[in-house]
């Protein structure tokens, strides 16, 4: 629609020119029961009335101004008590708004739609009960399908909202509500963007609890805490545990940030078909409920929701409190959040080992973005509204939060921290830029804040560090120096805090520490005179205890110590640093893939954090499906097959590896007899000492079984009598997604793109299914037809649906030279397409390069 895609100029003059004193919103949700075939509502939008009183002041009286409202069509228009002729004013997304006085009054009526795509006012249906639940989830720019507004995060308001809702439901904002005379009232926010603001509708299971805090000049805080779910979650809603971290985390936050929490009561809503983690509405925080447990999980899945907890936490502060003025400072609360997420799970919960997990699995993510044709500075360009929806990636959070935790070694912890709590008290309930934030953490440090931020914020690309050893005849140190280098595209060569550790066996043949020396990298070499005249080392790991962002290299000694030893690591910090720095060797094509899986075959079966086996795990289902040469695939396979099923058995039983093996055995199982396994196991006639297969791990087995023609339509429907609830039909529909049969892949396909009847989350669930390494053949003729589609696709559906399509159905499978070919033909054809369209395609021919150069990579030494 002509002025959705609102730009970064149009934002800052609308923002010179207005400033906003409050909105009124009135939202009638009663239209939400009723009719439930979702190809009814596909074919004609339910709606709900929208009703905006905006009070605004403009600089320059007699100006003009637009505001933004993504709807169906508008009742009446009001400005200053002038009626506006809707056809007239609005154009599907803009309300044009001219001869503004001084003081204004906007007054819109809407019918707006209730959303399936999770962007607005999300509706679903739970099939289990035929309930219907409702939330909004907006960021970056999706409010204005609910109410009438100025959608940019630096026109901030006080917001009032009231809502009608069906009899019977329960309604929460970001204030705290009240129901007088069948209307939902809440209490007005502080001023807040329009990301932010908040509605979430329906029978809603919902627990209460409290927090009270004293401080040290005697006032008190309470704070309502609140968490809720769908009803068919009920029973399996660990609130006491969310409650937990949830109060721990306001502890350390009060501890640390000097600033009581800001907004009230604390809801956390756990809401189906999510297209995020979760999102940082004060007061009525909200997630994916896959964060509610169906069935038994391991320890990392309990501390990757303590993390996000912690995240959205953390926002409070960066980001709700204290905002950035436009996306291209959205670090200012992502890169804050990720990184204060992992501070605070070490340091308030029972999660000690969150700095393995972000070493392991965040940076993981921030290193994969910084190496794509599309990696950006911290601080990013961002042009538009697409540029943002596409900036939410791994560098803004992890290479960020990455980044931050190198400024906590290079300024220290106090006076980081310090410099927070002068932040916020200086700027609350305002909007900031970078130099806001480095101004402070100057003063508090002393150090030069303008050269750090040059190096680390405003530039691209990762470094490589490598050590480089020289040693006397009596096997000691004469020099170690430290070697970076930077890629061609990104030559930046960045300061880095760093700590050097030496490493050999122990006489039990532990692996263990016996040196470490913290230095400042600086330019292509660097001695670390410290370790001058320590003992010869097996292995030599720089960026030890993980302090900066860079991709660790090894000298030839170490990367031999590691292909022989890997496993006798004791510390589990130093040993995920390594498995993370292999990865990015075999990534990067300099080691075999072959000899990656080689490792994991080894060694994972001694990993004892189970977070990082997870990564493994899948790290080496990636090297498998993307990295070995092709007619190694079947040969890998069967090893990791084999592999995986001997772990498995060798697991104790009951507990967490054991249950990691199986869903990686299930991941990788192909053969007839592993296939039987899985079968006997779902059937009850095999069994696995101390193995629960719940019913999560059932859909799990049943996908492979899908998958290679074992498990057919009957038994999937019969699986799905078995869990007839919305978690069961996506597992269903994945998995009858996944069967491998051409009719089966052009309905899926035809679901997804030539049709806009399916939510979001059975999008994304029959992409996962049509997408099976093992399907090659099947999927190959969908190439040409890709590229065909993706610019109808991009322009007809909703950003969010146009990313998952784009993304998820690229024919990555299809790696040869041809599908490269195909690939740039559709970029030199299409150059004037959409930039973010351009920016997902160019991705996605990014990894396929890489894959091919990684199967040239292990072609070449199977051949040696």
């Amino acid at each position: 629609m002509p002025g959705e895609n609102l730009s970064r100029d149009e934002a800052q003059e609308r923002a010179a020119l207005l400033s906003v004193d409050s909105y009124e919103v009135s939202l009638d949700l009663r239209s939400a029961v009723g009719e439930t075939d979702p190809d009814a509502a596909a074919a004609a939008p339910r709606t709900f009335r929208s009703v905006t009183t905006l009070r605004f002041r403009c600089a320059e009286p007699g100006a003009a101004s637009f505001a933004d409202l993504i709807a169906p069509s508008v009742t009446a228009v009001s400005l200053n008590g002038k009626d506006l002729d809707p056809s007239e004013v609005f154009d599907g997304s803009r309300i044009r708004l001219e001869d503004l006085a001084a003081d204004n009054e906007l007054v819109v009526d809407a019918q707006c739609a209730y959303s399936r795509t999770g962007e607005g006012m999300h509706r679903f249906v739970d099939p289990e009960d035929g309930e219907v639940y409702l939330y909004t989830q907006y960021e970056p720019a999706d409010s204005r399908r609910v109410f009438a507004n100025f959608e940019q995060p630096d026109l901030k308001a006080p917001f009032r909202f009231e809502v009608r809702a069906p009899e019977g439901w329960t309604v929460w904002s970001n204030g705290v509500g009240e129901l007088t005379d069948g209307v939902w009232q809440f209490a007005e926010t502080k001023p807040i963007s329009t990301y932010i603001t908040a509605v979430a509708a329906g029978p809603y299971h919902y627990v209460t609890d409290s927090y009270s805090r004293t401080f040290d000049d005697g006032t008190t805080l309470e704070i309502p805490l609140g968490a809720m779910c769908r009803k068919g979650l009920a029973p399996h809603f660990d609130s006491d545990d969310v409650f937990l971290v949830t109060k721990q985390g306001l502890d350390f936050f009060h501890d640390h940030f000097d600033y009581p929490y800001p907004f009230g009561k604390y809801d956390q809503a756990f809401v189906p078909e999510y297209n995020l983690g979760a999102m940082e509405n004060p007061g009525l925080v909200t997630f994916r409920e896959e964060f509610i447990f169906r069935g038994k999980v391991t320890q990392a899945s309990y501390e990757s929701r303590a993390n996000v907890i912690l995240h959205e936490m953390a926002h409070m502060w960066f980001g709700d409190l204290v905002t950035m003025e436009w996306w291209d400072d959205l670090w200012l609360k992502e890169s804050f959040a990720d990184f204060m997420g992992a501070f605070s799970l070490v340091g308030a919960t029972r999660f000690k080992d969150g700095w393995i997990t972000f070493a392991n699995r965040r940076k993981a993510w921030a290193y994969r973005a910084d190496q794509l044709p599309s990696t950006h500075p911290v601080t990013a360009d961002i042009r538009d509204l697409q540029d943002a929806k596409l900036n939410f990636d791994g560098i803004t959070y992890a290479k960020g939060a990455s980044v931050l935790k190198q400024l906590v070694a290079y300024v220290g912890q106090d006076a980081f921290l310090e410099g927070a709590r002068r932040y916020f008290k200086r700027n609350a309930y305002g909007n900031t830029r970078l130099g806001d934030l480095l101004s402070v953490l100057e003063e508090t440090s002393g150090r030069d804040m303008a050269a750090w931020s040059r190096s680390w914020l405003q530039t691209a690309g990762v470094n490589s560090l490598t050590p480089q050893v020289i040693l006397s005849a009596e096997a000691r140190i004469t020099e170690l120096a430290v070697l970076q280098e930077a890629a061609e595209s990104h030559p930046e060569l960045r300061p880095h805090r760093v700590a050097v550790g030496l490493y050999r066996r122990t006489p039990e043949g532990a692996l263990e520490r016996y040196a470490r020396a913290e230095v400042d990298v600086h330019g292509p070499r660097t001695v670390v005179g410290e370790l001058v005249g320590a003992e010869a080392p097996e292995l030599v790991l720089v960026n030890d205890d993980d302090l900066t962002y860079c991709k660790i290299r090894f000298d030839e000694n170490s990367l031999a110590t590691l292909r022989e030893r890997l496993g006798e690591i004791t510390d589990p910090l130093a040993r995920a640093l390594c498995w993370s720095a292999l990865w990015n060797l075999t990534r990067d094509a300099l080691m075999p893939a072959r000899d990656f899986i080689d490792l994991v075959l080894r060694f994972a079966g001694r990993e004892s954090d189970i977070g990082v086996l997870q990564m493994l795990h899948a790290w080496a289902n990636s090297a498998l499906t993307h990295y070995v040469a092709p007619d190694w695939r079947a040969e890998g396979g069967r090893l990791l097959a084999e592999g995986a099923l001997k772990e498995l058995r060798l697991a104790e039983p009951g507990s967490q590896h054991q249950l990691t093996w199986a869903r990686f055995f299930a991941a990788v199982a192909s053969g007839e007899a592993d296939l039987q396994l899985l079968q006997g196991l779902l059937e009850g006639t095999a069994k696995i000492d101390g193995l629960e297969v719940d019913q999560e791990l059932r859909w799990a087995f049943q996908e492979p079984l899908a998958a290679h023609g074992v498990a057919d339509e009957s038994a999937l429907a019969a699986e799905l009598a078995r869990d007839d609830t919305a978690s069961g039909k996506r597992h269903q529909v994945r998995c009858l997604a996944a069967r491998p049969s051409a009719a089966v892949k052009a309905q899926a396909w035809a679901a997804v793109v030539e049709s806009d009847s399916l939510s979001n989350a059975l999008v994304e669930a029959t992409i996962a299914g049509f997408t099976q390494p093992s399907q090659r053949e099947l999927t190959a003729p969908y190439t040409a037809k890709y590229f065909a589609a993706i610019e109808r696709i991009w322009a007809d559906r909703s950003i969010q649906i146009g990313m998952d399509v784009v993304k998820g159905l690229f024919p990555s499978l299809q790696d040869s030279q041809e599908t490269l070919d195909a690939t740039d033909t559709w970029l030199t054809a299409h150059e004037n397409a959409a930039p973010a369209l351009r920016r997902l395609v160019l991705e996605a021919r990014d990894d396929l390069a890489r894959a091919l150069r990684g199967q040239a990579c292990d072609r070449v030494a199977a051949a040696g």
